[in-house]
């Protein structure tokens, strides 16, 4: 596995290694094969990623409560895979096209949805947040590890298309042992497509922890269908956003596919139906606030200087205003009409599909007073 070959611009390496450019206590490292990636990130840049990860954070803390408030249905919290989010997020470009799962709300933040639009499915109003068109972002997925296919399909039109555009898509640990990943990463490989299969190893597959599953580092999988690798510490922005520019590059520059394991921790649960504490150790979950994406950020740019206590509470109060706003906005939405259910499913009108909508009216039409029974 060591002569597996990197991301343009890097050096070979085990896959066993782990990219980090920023320790846990906010140390600057060095690491010849990345350090350019993100030579023009000094501590203003930093900052702006800083705010990127607490607004996040923000959204993703008043979306939990929400839902425990009862405004939300559901939600899915990223809390601790913020940096692996927002790090590969504002990597990508506006042409870049992104395929998700159901937990990269910081990433569809970095892409410009509106945020109303992060919780309209959530709250069973709609059945896509936002046209994906608007943001170059398809409809979250919960089928996991179908979005790889649609990556990597969506890649195969940019190549026919002779653009240098690339498609990028989102997948956890527990989605590599689906079989659509396996499916994508051959077709991908064989057709040198412009895809970079992101992996969010955040240790668990729901309730069962990742060595249940790999007993070797995930990356190391990708390297068999053809297909380069990279493991990154997915705590550490700086890292994260230099293994995909340089996946980027690799892509848009004909290199083809690029698989990314970015090695973090879900630090809450799986969904709000969830409770991770009947499965999870807390001593476990204490080692990994220890390595929290946002505090070797903070220490970083406390030591820079540029981490006054007038920025801090400025992007304070900026998340605050966010998750206000958020709330107002998401209380307001009103219930759609039942029937509008039926109505984007096909393209053209399918006679079964209206057959269905009857059935499914006068079935509505029980519910009021003097309707059929």
């Amino acid at each position: 596995m060591d002569d597996v070959r990197l991301p343009a611009g890097a050096d070979t390496m085990a896959m066993t290694d782990t990219v980090q450019l920023l320790s846990p206590a906010g140390e600057r490292l060095s690491d010849v094969r990345f350090d350019a990636w993100i030579s023009d990130i000094g501590s203003d840049q930093l900052l702006a990623l800083y705010d990127d990860m607490v607004v996040i954070r923000r959204i993703d803390a008043e979306a939990t409560a929400l839902q425990r408030q009862g405004e939300l249905g559901l939600w899915p919290p990223l809390l601790g895979q913020e940096a692996a989010q927002i790090g590969s997020g504002r990597a990508l470009r506006s042409d870049d096209f992104v395929f998700s799962s159901y937990r990269e709300h910081g990433v569809a933040y970095c892409r410009g949805a509106g945020l109303v639009d992060l919780l309209r499915v959530w709250r069973g109003v709609a059945q896509s947040g936002w046209n994906p068109y608007d943001i170059n972002m398809a409809t979250p997925q919960v089928i996991i590890g179908a979005q790889t296919l649609h990556a990597t399909g969506y890649a195969l039109g940019i190549q026919a298309d002779g653009t240098d555009a690339v498609a990028l898509a989102y997948f956890g640990d527990g989605a590599t042992s689906e079989g659509d990943v396996s499916e994508a990463l051959i077709f991908a490989a064989t057709y040198s497509a412009p895809v970079i299969f992101f992996c969010q190893n955040n240790q668990y597959a729901i309730s069962e922890p990742v060595a249940l599953q790999a007993q070797r580092p995930i990356a190391e999988r990708a390297p068999g269908f053809g297909v380069p690798s990279v493991r990154v510490d997915g705590n550490d922005v700086l890292a994260v956003m230099a293994v995909t520019r340089a996946a980027l590059d690799r892509a848009r520059s004909g290199g083809g596919p690029t698989f990314i394991e970015a090695v973090t921790y879900r630090m809450g649960p799986h969904t709000t139906a969830d409770d991770p504490s009947r499965y999870r150790d807390p001593a476990e979950l204490d080692e990994w606030a220890g390595r929290d994406p946002l505090a070797r950020v903070e220490a970083r740019l406390v030591a820079d200087g540029v981490l006054t206590e007038e920025a801090r509470a400025a992007i304070a109060a900026k998340a605050d205003r966010v998750a206000a706003e958020m709330r107002a906005g998401i209380v307001q939405l009103e219930d759609p009409d039942p029937l509008t259910v039926f109505d984007h499913v096909y393209a053209e009108p399918h006679s079964g599909l209206v057959r269905e909508r009857d059935h499914y009216s006068r079935y509505l039409r029980t519910f009021v007073s003097g309707g059929d029974r």
